[in-house]
């Protein structure tokens, strides 16, 4: 006799196909070699860890508007914070560190994502130093202005998304590059 144990999962949403290939576009748009190749973000846990946020912000504002955007937003907020607790665990965090190293990311998520929503209303300098502070450790401000230049780019992409391409996760960021570093 074969045991059901399907209960002891957890169960999927009707949306659960719809978040994982949005975090899927995130995570595959972070890894992008020329982001550590062209604009110095440090091409560490940290520096991948930082544009990970980054790109989760940068959905995040995109779902806004967005038909059952609430709800979507939390779930793909919730799908980052399984992976981030799957990762440590993979890592060999143990059990009684991993709350602190969850807090501490949600920190980090919050703060960056407050500070990257101030920077938007004061322009792109502002945003270029947001950017260098948060991701490249108070360094290279001409390739923080690039980074800012992409991050505008990657806006504009993914506001012009239609909600279907947004959804499936199918929709194409701009490729960083150096244009735009200088002021």
């Amino acid at each position: 006799m074969l045991w059901p144990f399907n209960h002891f999962r957890k169960p999927r949403t009707p949306q659960g196909g719809t978040i994982e290939a949005i975090y899927g576009m995130i995570v595959t748009q972070a890894r992008e070699p020329s982001f550590y190749r062209d604009l110095a973000v440090p091409d560490t846990v940290n520096g991948r860890f930082d544009l990970l946020l980054l790109h989760l912000w940068l959905v995040l504002r995109r779902l806004k508007p967005a038909k059952e955007g609430a709800a979507l937003s939390q779930a793909l907020f919730d799908h980052f914070c399984q992976d981030m607790d799957d990762n440590l665990r993979e890592m060999g965090v143990g059990d009684l560190t991993v709350p602190k190293r969850m807090q501490a990311f949600g920190e980090a998520f919050y703060g960056r994502t407050a500070a990257y929503d101030m920077a938007l209303t004061e322009g792109r300098e502002a945003l270029a130093q947001a950017l260098c502070k948060n991701i490249l450790s108070g360094e290279n401000i001409d390739e923080a202005r690039g980074l800012a230049a992409y991050t505008e780019a990657a806006m504009t992409a993914l506001d012009g998304l239609d909600e279907a391409t947004l959804m499936s996760g199918s929709g194409k960021l701009p490729l960083p590059d150096r244009m735009g570093a200088q002021p």
